[in-house]
């Protein structure tokens, strides 16, 4: 199979740069605003799209993300809810990938058969769900792959050598190199380290390597793309959300719009790793 995905990152590997991958909670802090928040990121520079689906227990989520996710469970979101919003975002726009991320439970309760017969319909082309090892790929991953969906798997440091082939064997679309152990939105990890893990990656696999946890500033993302295929970004987009929030939600600021100047600002130092590395 061939999804958008696949053909952004071959688009971008033919450009010789990095992708900028942009995470943000769907529903947060509410549908509509949600919804302007998806639609303004391709143009602010956005490659693909995580679309966030909130959970009531984010075991792996820092606190700006659990945040998030609460907010948006407040405000009336639902896993149907995050598909409408797939859906009305693709009627503007089809070629930009959306990974739709999160935890199993919801898709569970909502039925696996059904899931992917929606989210396919409302043209979602990839899943991260980050609570299914690999020793789970019947439930979802292998299923997906048959319904023409990306799985998208995690590594971590402290997946070794024995264990990575493991990871990647049902793996498609990318593969999310987390750079630290923890929750997210932690302090950026050793760059070094990070290119180290990379190349260490690419020897078991032909799929692109994105990097994420703990980018948040053009800076940081220039580096970590000088050797990764993609640089995800989440929880700076999260918090540039709950910035422009006063304390009872109301909005001080478009949140649309907060997300779209930072977002313009990474995708500039994304945009300008391969030229930064080839010097």
């Amino acid at each position: 199979m061939t999804t958008r995905i696949d053909r952004r990152m071959a688009k971008l590997k033919s450009e010789g740069r990095p992708a900028l991958v942009t995470y943000f909670m769907g529903g947060d802090p509410d549908y509509d605003t949600s919804l302007a928040i998806m639609k303004a990121l391709p143009g602010a520079g956005s490659d693909i799209i995580e679309l966030g689906m909130p959970f009531s227990d984010p075991m792996a989520d820092g606190p700006a993300i659990q945040a998030a996710g609460l907010r948006a469970l407040k405000g009336g979101q639902t896993l149907v809810k995050t598909l409408k919003m797939a859906s009305a975002f693709r009627a503007g726009d089809d070629e930009t990938p959306i990974v739709l991320m999160g935890y199993y439970n919801p898709i569970y309760i909502y039925g696996v058969d059904r899931f992917l017969a929606d989210a396919k319909a409302s043209g979602i082309d990839g899943l991260i769900v980050v609570d299914l090892p690999p020793e789970m790929d019947e439930e979802l991953c292998i299923p997906a792959l048959k319904a023409g969906v990306n799985f998208i798997r995690l590594a971590t440091p402290t997946t070794d050598d024995k264990r990575l082939p493991k990871v990647l064997e049902n793996t498609s679309g990318f593969v999310y190199y987390v750079s630290m152990t923890g929750i997210t939105g932690s302090a950026l990890a050793d760059t070094a380290k990070v290119a180290a893990a990379v190349k260490r990656i690419k020897g078991h696999t032909a799929l692109p390597v994105c990097v994420g946890f703990g980018v948040k500033t053009a800076e940081q993302a220039r580096i970590i793309g000088a050797s990764a295929d993609g640089v995800v970004v989440g929880t700076a987009i999260v918090n540039a959300v709950a910035n422009v929030l006063g304390p009872k939600g109301e909005k001080t600021a478009d949140p649309a719009e907060a997300v779209a100047t930072l977002v313009s600002g990474l995708a500039q130092g994304v945009r300008s790793a391969r030229l930064a590395a080839a010097e």
